[in-house]
């Protein structure tokens, strides 16, 4: 079923290159030593004209006259060239000589020295995966702090805000149980489907019997009855009994009748009103939890003015009675709305952003599973418990976070059969951190770390050594049996900004959350150092 007071969604290889040979100077032409054919031990050459022609042939007669000499001589520069690996005379010489004439070069005559051959240039290799620079090494250890026996089973990841890097791991892929830390997925999933300026109504409209008004409840959770009630600004059953009055005195068709009966319709949520697996005492002990009926008046506390207080049983039943008293009437019970009718009054709730923004500063349940019934039945998933996992996943593809592997089976947190992991958190928060698509609301409204909401040293959070992140982690804390998480941003003390998530799971009580800061005033003071060992 569909809220029809509820507006409708808002529209939302280059390998290197081998190195050229560059030729060495004057070794682009050949040597031009000799020019004219001449007759050598009856082999014709060519030979050299007139200064150059004269030595050569010196050179052979000084050979005839002694060729004992010139024979040791030539066969020792001929090993040398060979040993040293080249032919540099060779290149100038006629095919026609034997070998060891080709190699020998008179040193007499400076002009004759021929020029040695280049030596190629190395061609460099392409290579097909070129190394990239080594990283810095991480040397800032919290490995002390995340062995605090305090944190029973830890499950963590911190990441690299800006390059996404994993800079520390605990378990940091396997899903667990988030406490109220799933608020903050919640509020994705709502501002994604409802928006930051919805508001939620109630309403009064004429029953079917003579004098009777029936109270239509929207899903608002901070209606109040007179006011002075803990959510400020709220709407209140008082000003609405107000509108009906003067709407139904100046109605025609109410002439000599006045209103005898108020009934209520609370059908746009289906059953249960609570969620199996939560325990009861959050109810009636502590009070942090109402039952989830789409209408309740004053949080269905005994004392409304306080956050947490023991709740009531029956919300409907009793935010009717409240309402009959106002105008006056008897309170006869539940019944459906008729449908087409002009209502006779409206009230309607603060922006959905300002309800956002109480409900993740206090760690508000009822709030929260309101808000995740209302998005459920927008997304047309359905109005139970049962239809918020479905909802969320739609919603958070549009981020382009895939929430399919998740288990959410409320949303607030609360129960502890809720299993997401670290990484996804990390992840998350970087959206979060970054503001996209409206997620600034969620990055406005986290507690701050010793000054703001449950995680103000009010709630004894980050004192003694752990004060020195004050004002510098942007976090959702959650606690329940057998967990105590935290999750969000760390303005790292270098400059760093860190996304992190923090679980610690079992056999775990209070204390957790003083190792907990412990642990993430330490990622605070390592920032973009931070080692994984």
């Amino acid at each position: 079923m569909t809220d029809p007071n509820l507006p409708g969604r808002e529209d939302f290889d280059t390998l290197f290159q081998p190195t050229q040979a560059i030729a060495q100077p004057g070794a682009d032409e050949p040597t031009q030593a000799f020019a004219q054919p001449v007759i050598v031990d009856g082999t014709q050459g060519p030979a050299a004209p007139n200064r150059v022609g004269r030595a050569w042939q010196g050179f052979l007669a000084s050979i005839r006259s002694h060729p004992t000499a010139w024979l040791v001589s030539g066969a020792t520069a001929a090993f040398l060239v060979i040993g040293g690996g080249a032919f540099a005379a060779g290149a100038a010489t006629p095919s026609g000589q034997p070998a060891a004439l080709k190699q020998v070069v008179p040193t007499s005559t400076p002009s004759q020295t021929p020029t040695p051959t280049p030596t190629p240039t190395p061609t460099t290799r392409p290579t097909a995966n070129p190394a990239l620079p080594a990283s810095a090494l991480k040397t800032c250890s919290v490995t002390q702090a995340a062995a605090d026996p305090r944190l029973g089973n830890l499950e963590a990841q911190v990441l690299d805000a800006q390059t996404g890097q994993v800079l520390f791991d605990r378990n940091g892929e396997t899903p667990a149980p988030t406490a109220s830390v799933m608020k903050t997925i919640t509020a994705a999933a709502v501002l994604a489907v409802l928006g930051p300026n919805a508001t939620i109504s109630t309403t009064v409209v004429k029953g079917t019997q003579p004098g009777q008004v029936v109270l239509v409840g929207g899903g608002d959770p901070t209606l109040s009855v007179n006011g002075g009630a803990y959510y400020q600004n709220a709407p209140t059953l008082a000003d609405l009994a107000n509108q009906v009055q003067q709407a139904w005195a100046a109605d025609p068709s109410n002439a000599g009748q006045p209103i005898t009966s108020v009934v209520t319709d609370s059908s746009l949520f289906g059953g249960p009103s609570w969620q199996p697996s939560w325990p009861v005492t959050e109810r009636t002990g502590e009070g942090s939890t109402a039952p989830i009926t789409a209408l309740i008046a004053n949080g269905d506390k005994q004392d409304p003015t306080k956050l947490e207080s023991p709740r009531g049983a029956d919300p409907v039943g009793d935010a009717g009675t409240a309402f009959a008293q106002l105008l006056g009437v008897q309170y006869a019970g539940e019944t459906a709305a008729p449908q087409g009718e002009t209502p006779l009054g409206t009230v309607t709730s603060q922006p959905i952003s300002t309800l956002l923004n109480q409900a993740l500063l206090d760690s508000d349940n009822t709030v929260m599973e309101t808000l995740a019934r209302l998005t459920a039945i927008k997304e047309g998933t359905g109005n139970t418990f049962g239809a918020i996992q479905a909802a969320d996943v739609a919603a958070l593809k549009t981020y382009g976070l895939d929430a399919s592997s998740l288990t959410i089976v409320d949303g607030s947190g609360l129960s502890p059969d809720n299993r997401v992991p670290p990484s996804f958190l990390t992840n998350f928060m970087i959206k979060v951190m970054n503001q996209q698509q409206g997620l600034g609301v969620i990055y406005n409204s986290l507690p701050v770390a010793g000054q703001s909401g449950t995680l103000s040293q009010a709630y004894g959070r980050f004192q003694g050594a752990s004060s020195i992140a004050i004002g510098h982690v942007h976090a959702k804390t959650g606690w329940i049996t057998n967990g105590y998480t935290l999750a969000g941003v760390i303005d790292a003390k270098d400059g760093t900004e860190l996304t992190f998530a923090i679980f610690a799971l079992g056999n775990v009580n209070d204390s957790a959350k003083a190792a907990i800061d412990a642990l993430t005033a330490a990622i605070y003071s390592c920032g973009g150092n931070l080692s994984n060992s």
